[in-house]
């Protein structure tokens, strides 16, 4: 399973103070269908709790997950700001996460190299 985080995921990561390693711990729970609501379009709502928030504290992320393929993190936001998201927000990411999943190897080493995306080295982050 290869994970990637959009850039603006990534910069919102570090501001919440999501790490890698949590990303990594949240999708395995996803490959084990721990998740808090499919979303349709390869969509999935996972939320992660935050080391010292608990779970009043955690974020929720949206995930474009294809089983044993890729999973793209591509929006994040904290519990305390939102519900959940609008519908055009979910219509935006399901064209995303089609646009993403329909891209060549050479299209997706390009977007790494722009950084567009980068790569979440999970097998890396277990201990």
């Amino acid at each position: 399973m290869r994970v990637y985080k959009t850039k603006w995921f990534g910069r919102w990561a570090r501001r919440e103070g999501l790490s890698d390693r949590l990303i990594c711990v949240a999708i395995r729970e996803v490959e084990r269908g721990l998740v808090d609501a499919a979303l349709g379009g390869q969509l999935v709502k996972k939320r992660i709790g935050l080391p010292g928030r608990g779970k009043s504290g955690s974020v929720r992320t949206i995930i474009a997950y294809r089983a044993g393929d890729r999973a793209f993190c591509l929006y994040g936001f904290a519990k305390s700001q939102k519900d959940n998201i609008e519908k055009i927000e979910l219509e935006g990411l399901k064209k995303l996460s089609r646009q993403l999943f329909n891209l060549t190897e050479g299209e997706l080493r390009r977007a790494l190299q722009e950084a567009a995306l980068s790569e979440v080295r999970c097998h890396e982050q277990d201990t």
